[in-house]
């Protein structure tokens, strides 16, 4: 690593001008847009009121500015012929061929996912990685956060297959932390405490994250070439969409990402954000820079840190490490929520991680002012709903005063001589009104414009079509945003108010049920239909005003069941409508994983724990992966466990005691050994019965 100062280095010039203008085009239309609004109400700002709603949507409207401009940014940039000062641009296809490999290590962390799901795309990465001939320099490795025994017995037993099954027996590596300590970056601490001077790089996977291997092998190299990139993030593309929900998100992240990661990676330069996924690491600086201390506040700014990627990102721009989003990368992948429902679940956790990084953004020294702004970025993705909730309360008591309430010449926080006389200027709330939705919007048609020139509408099903798709998916984005305003701004009251959450695994294919729509969409539902009728009761411009927002949370369950059928999504896709290049195209790595997930195992009438009793390779296999944990007063509890086990079935323990035997060598050698001398009749005997009938059958 150069021991250069960062300042010095030449993409800080360009990244410092390309970040002024964003902030002047930022800030100076939000001043204009801002003046046209205190000439709008009806005081001018002439009362507290009135404040507080200008100064809420100067808030607002600075914020989706800054993802206009973004996009602007990033339609520049592809005109251009692409960003020559990003790293991809730097060296040559022949320079990077020439670059040997280093040792690199390919993390999966796991946590309650479906196990052959899960497995069987990595398996996919690994044929990938196979097929350029590079295998050999790189090492895989389940980290496991798992608690429930039934899961992490088929987790161990699934890894040994697959170990097995593709020859990479010393190559591919499964660790169960036993405590569960700091969520996923506490896993990955485990594996770099264990196993990470052994490895130079690490390439970090979630869950449903897929990357062509040609892509790792490209990352590698790159991080070879330039000694001074600490992070090097991929800019994944959603894939595998199945309900009407997930292809919604999936076309809008496959078509309108391409203008805003551009733009993103442009303006950010060598200080990105890390994403927790489909990124490659450098180890060394990583352990020794970017270690999460428990936060030192109280509530919600207390206790280990939920979301880890945006910190240790800055973390390592604070040591003098670049950390470059390349979106030109290609070939990585990820899968989105199935469903309403799972997303907001999800925002649930993401909300207060984000919230907790006000404490690291105000207080943490020696930051880069990049990250400290992609730090409030990220909390305003949603602090902004509740600031929007904030605005429409405020614009209901102003519409309310203004019709329940005599005109005040002199209102509260006046302090002139003579009256001020209420004005109304329609025509100017219209052009806000306008100019509003044109940010809102026009990032859309402009991926189209981009489409149009670089010719790859075909990809997307054709010009028509892909118009089509972008007027359904702006549709239904209106549709959800006023959900999701009111989901975040009761997520972020509650991670204010530090309301304990569980970390649980995501939902990867069931449906949205009417009685679950209803029962987590009713708040909304009333919310909505109430302020709709108290809006036409004062007057009918302002209940016309109202619908927008009002309409939507009435529909929500509605919406948000339809949204989750996989029958109107494949509707959809035979018809050719929110397609995505992948869906045309033929890639082996997608194809192996639907391949390998399609091929489910032989379905057993046993739960793992008890396959694990009765079945001599999985005991023997599950033996020699548990330690001897009889020491002292926890041999008579052991002992104890078994003997109920033996003779009521594990029905008779609880999951904590039926982890500790699962882990404990000699509990699943003497149950093993027990089980086989049940008498027929008894709870393992009729277990026996199934067993042996279920090999009869295979």
């Amino acid at each position: 690593m150069s021991k250069e100062n960062p300042a010095k280095h030449p993409w800080r010039i360009v990244a410092n001008v390309r970040r002024a203008l964003l902030m002047l085009f930022v800030f100076g239309q939000t001043a204009i847009a801002s003046y046209y609004l205190l000439w709008v109400l009806p005081y001018h700002g002439g009362t507290l009121l009135e404040i507080g709603m200008l100064v809420l949507f100067a808030i607002l409207y600075a914020w989706i500015a800054v993802g206009f401009w973004t996009a602007v940014f990033g339609f520049v940039i592809r005109l251009m012929g692409g960003d020559r000062h990003s790293i991809l641009k730097r060296h040559t296809e022949t320079e990077l061929l020439a670059t040997p490999l280093a040792k690199t290590a390919v993390l999966l962390p796991i946590y309650h996912e479906p196990v052959h799901w899960t497995l069987s795309g990595l398996k996919a990465v690994y044929r990938d990685i196979e097929r350029t001939g590079q295998i050999e320099h790189f090492e895989f490795y389940i980290l496991s956060d798992s608690r429930d025994p039934d899961v992490w017995l088929e987790e161990q037993v699934a890894w040994n297959n697959l170990a097995r099954e593709l020859g990479g027996e010393g190559r591919i590596f499964y660790r169960r932390r036993p405590v569960n300590l700091n969520y996923k970056s506490g896993n990955v601490a485990d594996f770099l405490r264990r196993w990470g001077k052994s490895c130079k790089y690490m390439v970090v996977l979630d869950a449903d994250s897929l990357m062509k291997g040609s892509t790792i092998v490209r990352m590698v190299r790159l991080m070879e070439r330039e000694p001074g990139v600490g992070i090097l993030q991929t800019n994944p593309n959603i894939i595998n969409g199945q309900s009407l929900f997930a292809r919604i998100q999936q076309f809008a992240n496959r078509f309108y990402s391409t203008l805003f990661a551009n733009g993103l990676a442009a303006i950010q330069m060598g200080d990105a954000a890390f994403w927790g996924h489909n990124a490659i690491l450098r180890i060394e600086p990583f352990m020794k820079h970017c270690g999460l201390r428990k936060l030192p506040g109280i509530g919600i700014f207390g206790g280990p840190i939920m979301s880890h990627d945006f910190v240790e990102a800055a973390y390592m721009g604070r040591a003098g490490y670049e950390v470059w989003l390349e979106p030109g990368l290609g070939g990585s992948y990820e899968e989105s929520p199935p469903t309403l429902a799972d997303e907001l679940a999800r925002d649930s956790r993401w909300a207060k991680g984000n919230l907790q990084h006000l404490w690291i953004m105000l207080r943490e020294p020696g930051l880069r002012f990049a990250h400290r702004m992609a730090f409030l970025n990220g909390i305003m993705a949603y602090v902004a709903s509740p600031l929007w909730l904030g605005f429409l309360i405020l614009t209901t008591i102003a519409a309310a005063d203004m019709t329940l309430s005599p005109i005040d010449y002199f209102p509260e926080g006046y302090q002139g001589l003579f009256p001020l006389w209420p004005e109304w200027r329609p025509e100017w709330a219209l052009g806000l009104a306008m100019s509003t939705l044109a940010l809102l919007f026009l990032p859309k048609f402009l991926a189209i414009l981009d489409a149009v020139i670089h010719r790859f509408t075909k990809e997307f099903g054709g010009f028509f079509r892909l118009f089509c798709s972008v007027m359904l998916e702006i549709i239904i984005s209106v549709l959800l945003a006023p959900v999701r305003m009111w989901a975040h701004s009761r997520y972020v009251v509650s991670a204010l108010l530090n309301v304990s959450l569980q970390w649980a695994g995501q939902n990867r294919t069931e449906e949205t049920g009417w009685k679950e729509a209803f029962i987590t969409q009713l708040p909304g539902m009333v919310l909505g239909g109430g302020w709709s009728a108290f809006a036409w009761s004062l007057d009918t411009m302002f209940f016309l005003w109202s619908l927008p927002v009002a309409l939507p949370l009435i529909l929500a369950a509605p919406t948000a069941v339809y949204l989750s059928r996989n029958s109107f999504g494949q509707a959809l896709k035979k018809r050719r409508l929110l397609l995505i290049p992948e869906e045309s195209i033929s890639m082996p790595l997608l194809e192996d994983a639907v391949r390998y997930r399609a091929h489910e195992p032989g379905i057993s009438n046993l739960t793992p724990l008890e396959q694990a009793v009765l079945r001599h390779d999985h005991n023997r296999l599950h033996q020699a992966l548990a330690w001897d944990h009889r020491l002292g007063s926890r041999k008579a509890e052991l002992e104890s466990c078994v003997a109920r086990c033996l003779e009521q079935g594990p029905g008779a323990l609880s999951r904590s005691e039926m982890s500790q035997i699962a882990r404990d060598r000699q509990s699943l050698k003497t149950l093993h050994e027990g089980a086989w001398r049940a008498p027929p009749g008894s709870f393992w005997g009729r277990c026996i019965g199934q067993l042996s009938a279920q090999a009869k059958d295979t």
